[in-house]
């Protein structure tokens, strides 16, 4: 099936990714949306200027759009993109929120376009271990939830990490996936990437409980 995939660099639109890909469906694109106010109700934001390199780093034309954020309004523009598109479904790598899936299953209704979820209702520790088990490199670039501080951004996801975010899960309810926002990720490597992201400089932003590192300059290298 010729599908696009939505991606924003993070850890699970990039495993959605790969698993459409080992699925045989042929990956005609990928889109993001970049939201111009920084927030948004359905799309990652840290560090989402750096989609452009990460389709480089895949290998896989990018096609995006900018949004408002604004709730609703920013799924009708998620609509206007995907529809200029020659696909006949749309990957997406939601988990568990029944938010982003009913938005996205609209569009794709509205559109009479399949939707594919490869990862729907997975057990979320199970993502977080394939990811590993893949060879995935992923670091951990906004954090948004009680539990967390600064160092965990910048922070790579090993069986460590995975560990530390089981304990905040068990004390304060965590997604350990982040699924509710509680944080962000960026891929900067998996074996099917042509060219790996190579981060060179980013600031901290930091204010009360939450905060996010955004990379101000990265490189691309071959592999």
């Amino acid at each position: 099936m010729r599908v696009a995939v939505l991606v924003t660099g993070g850890k699970d639109s990039t495993l959605a990714l790969y698993l459409a890909m080992k699925k045989g469906h042929e990956v005609k694109c990928l889109a993001s949306m970049i939201p111009i106010g920084g927030d948004s109700w359905m799309f990652h934001t840290p560090n989402i200027r750096l989609v452009d390199m990460f389709a480089e780093a895949v290998g896989i034309p990018l096609v995006k759009s900018e949004t408002s954020g604004v709730k609703e309004r920013e799924v009708e523009d998620l609509k206007g993109l995907i529809a200029e598109l020659d696909v006949e479904g749309v990957v997406s790598g939601a988990i568990t929120s029944n938010y982003q899936r009913s938005r996205i299953d609209r569009v794709c209704r509205h559109l009479g376009l399949k939707s594919i979820l490869p990862l729907w209702n997975e057990n979320e520790l199970d993502t977080l271990r394939r990811i590993l088990d893949l060879g995935f490199t992923v670091i951990i670039t906004g954090v948004y939830a009680y539990g967390f501080d600064r160092q965990w951004l910048g922070r790579r996801i090993t069986r460590d990490t995975i560990e530390d975010l089981q304990e905040l899960n068990r004390k304060y309810g965590i997604s350990l996936v982040g699924e509710g926002g509680e944080y962000e990720t960026l891929v900067v490597d998996a074996p099917f990437f042509k060219k790996r992201i190579i981060p060179v400089k980013a600031e901290v932003f930091w204010r009360d409980q939450y905060g996010h590192l955004r990379i101000t300059e990265a490189e691309l290298e071959d592999k």
